[in-house]
């Protein structure tokens, strides 16, 4: 095999950098009859790991739940960002519990992958997920006081947190030891990814076990994490459309929407933009268990980007 192509992983963070700076400020809950309950589900060497379950009604009312893990390159970001606010807001709406969770960030202080060394990104991606299995044990665990469906998991993240998403239901559906830590008859009931990735050393991605229907967003123009794929030989970072058309090759049910010239933008403008897109998936392919095989290519001739790389680089001193 070739190099494809080869994206920078120092820009990717230096983007996210900019995006967290723009996006301060904590969740504010529309309705007086929404509450968040605050717990620690992992104590870690360096801290205390926290979870932010947000609801209405009784903490004990069973509910669907969505798991959520927030971006920022693995090095910086939170879990109450204001960028997840409408998404938050509109599931609490809807019925759902949101559960939003800190891990350890891998890479920070650490030095940035390169294209040709990619082993401190594997080892943060699979901190992380190890971090999301901790969040989903105790989930599990405590599922009658917290009032979790445990049969109904969804699991979601933007930019390095759908990356640990896409890695959390991959390595459940493959049994790898990393999984180990949760019941072997549990699985996430979906995957809501907002500009992710899968690293695979192994070549193409494979599923031993069929994943969780997954509802993909990326931008065409995204070169922070990859549209399509970065590969060298068995190595690769393989990214929404090329898992797109692995899924439907291998007749697995997704929703891919591709949003033509925008980069990585998407990797948050959907959690207020599409909206009831994202109701519809659920509804559709994780309640009603309906096999669709989803391309939607969508286009804003208004729209303009956001993300700047000089700008970025400005920020960071570079």
């Amino acid at each position: 095999m070739m190099l494809i192509k080869t994206y920078l992983p120092n820009i990717f963070f230096l983007i996210f950098l900019f995006s967290a700076l723009s996006s301060s400020g904590q969740i504010v809950l529309k309705d007086k009859k929404y509450r968040v309950d605050t717990k620690i589900f992992s104590q870690t060497d360096s801290a205390p790991l926290k979870m932010d379950i947000y609801y209405q009604g009784q903490i004990t009312e069973k509910k669907p739940t969505l798991l959520f893990v927030f971006g920022g390159g693995f090095v910086l970001g939170r879990r109450d960002s204001k960028l997840y606010e409408p998404y938050f807001n509109t599931l609490i709406e809807h019925g759902f519990k949101v559960v939003s969770v800190d891990y350890r960030l891998g890479l920070k202080g650490k030095k940035f992958p390169t294209p040709f060394n990619t082993s401190s990104l594997r080892s943060a991606i699979d901190t992380a997920t190890a971090d999301v299995y901790k969040a989903t044990d105790y989930m599990i665990k405590n599922a009658k006081t917290l009032g979790i469906d445990t049969g109904m998991i969804i699991i979601s993240g933007s930019s390095a947190g759908a990356i640990t998403a896409l890695h959390a239901d991959y390595n459940k559906r493959n049994a790898t030891p990393l999984a180990a830590k949760l019941p072997a008859n549990f699985q996430y009931k979906g995957v809501i990814s907002f500009a992710g990735a899968i690293l695979s050393y192994k070549g193409a991605p494979k599923y031993a076990v069929a994943p969780a229907p997954t509802m993909f967003f990326h931008g065409t123009a995204d070169k922070l994490v990859p549209y399509n794929k970065v590969r060298l030989l068995n190595r690769g970072f393989f990214g929404s459309k090329y898992l797109a058309h692995r899924f439907r090759k291998n007749n697995y049910p997704y929703y891919f929407q591709y949003v033509q010239n925008m980069g990585h933008e998407i990797a948050g403008s959907p959690m207020a933009e599409n909206l009831p897109d994202i109701l519809w998936f659920i509804e559709n392919y994780v309640v009603k268990h309906k096999r669709y095989f989803m391309d939607v290519d969508f286009k804003d001739a208004d729209k303009k980007r956001t993300f700047n790389l000089s700008a970025a680089k400005k920020i960071a001193g570079n």
